[in-house]
């Protein structure tokens, strides 16, 4: 992770031009394992709780096009949200998105922290521009995480007046995301067989929302407990018939019609 000063800044002209059909997109290998995994829980826990819309655009490692002095820049990040983009043709692939100019600017970016050069925290204001820079003054993204599943750490930049601002966590430990209307923080558990610290949401109540496995295996028990209600009821039902099958019989031992009792 390399956090670097401002050098002397160009100034910058941003437009949002269409990505050429011919564009050879950076197809980088991710840097750890873990990446792909935190990146779909988040978005798994969205789906399951219904928080995803089909104007929505949520991706991970998909790269956000801008053009800076009319170069095409092109940066992925580990996970973003968009709250609004216009729709594509049914045979046509979304290969990237570019704010402005296919829907509405980008949100909320995430980055799971590594030791590359020119990494999450990286200002750097001249090709190839930092991340952290990109985010900041060319896509000016509101809310930037970053996030290191191994210390583990997790923080979250704000843009005010232009620039980032580090959030306060609350006494959870958590950050609130306005564009998602959410909290997010740090959940240590399993998941698909893989022990770790999860990114995880909560909504304003503090209730975790839950992956769709949680939600099945929840469903599970809570057929599980419906059925062992039911066995239950038929069990009581049926030692409720043995107990007037017997007393049918004692009556019937008196020579007493038990349906003239009834």
């Amino acid at each position: 992770m390399v956090l670097q000063v401002h050098p002397l800044q160009k100034k910058l002209t941003v437009t949002w031009e269409p990505l050429p059909a011919d564009f050879i997109l950076p197809d980088d290998p991710v840097e750890n394992i873990q990446q792909p995994s935190l990146a779909a829980a988040l978005t798994d826990a969205l789906g399951s709780s219904g928080r995803i819309q089909p104007q929505m655009l949520i991706g991970s490692n998909f790269g956000l096009v801008a053009t800076v002095n009319k170069k095409i820049v092109v940066k992925a990040p580990d996970w973003l949200y968009v709250p609004q983009v216009q729709p594509v043709a049914a045979d046509v692939i979304r290969r990237s998105y570019t704010p402005n100019l296919e829907g509405a600017a980008v949100a909320v970016v995430m980055e799971f922290l590594s030791d590359t050069e020119g990494g999450e925290l990286s200002v750097r204001s001249t090709p190839p521009y930092g991340k952290l820079y990109f985010y900041e003054q060319i896509l000016k993204v509101p809310t930037y995480v970053t996030y290191d599943p191994y210390e583990p750490s997790l923080e979250v930049r704000c843009l005010q007046n232009g620039q980032y601002i580090l959030q306060q966590a609350d006494v959870n430990g958590r950050f609130w995301i306005p564009e998602l209307e959410l909290f997010l923080g740090i959940w240590y558990g399993e998941r698909l067989c893989q022990t770790t610290n999860w990114l995880r949401w909560w909504d304003r109540e503090g209730n975790l929302l839950l992956w769709s496995s949680e939600q099945a295996e929840q469903e599970r028990r809570r057929a599980e407990q419906e059925h062992q209600r039911a066995e239950q009821e038929r069990q009581r039902a049926e030692q409720e018939r043995q107990r007037a099958d017997i007393l049918a019989a004692k009556l019937r031992e008196l020579n007493i019609d038990p349906d003239a009792i009834a």
